[in-house]
């Protein structure tokens, strides 16, 4: 599982120069106040878009898996024990012919 990051909190920006206490000042930080929340609510709305999207995809994959587990139960029970349908051998296993043997090498690189 991945690691999720702490929230963090998000900081005003902030002027590196003081101004003078006047009107424009005042105008200026109500711009940049709005400028910020503006910013902060298309975030918002991407962050919804975003989840809507993997709510959509979540669903999805839930519908597939239950449609999967179905699909293994009635194969299941329509084969009842299924035969293997790979040849497994034990170790020190030989079924070819008399004189027909192999010797195995290792190669190291």
């Amino acid at each position: 599982m991945a690691h999720r990051r702490p929230p963090s909190r998000i900081t005003p920006k902030i002027s590196t120069m003081p101004r003078q206490g006047s009107e424009a000042a005042q105008y200026l930080d109500i711009y940049k106040l709005t400028v910020e929340k503006k910013r902060l609510q298309a975030q918002l709305a991407d962050l919804d878009q975003r989840r809507h999207r993997i709510q959509a995809r979540l669903a999805e994959l839930n519908a597939q898996t239950t449609d999967l587990e179905q699909g293994a139960q009635q194969l299941r029970q329509s084969s009842g024990a299924a035969a293997p349908s790979s040849m497994v051998f034990p170790p020190g296993y030989d079924d070819s012919p008399e004189g027909e043997h192999f010797d195995t090498v290792t190669l190291d690189y």
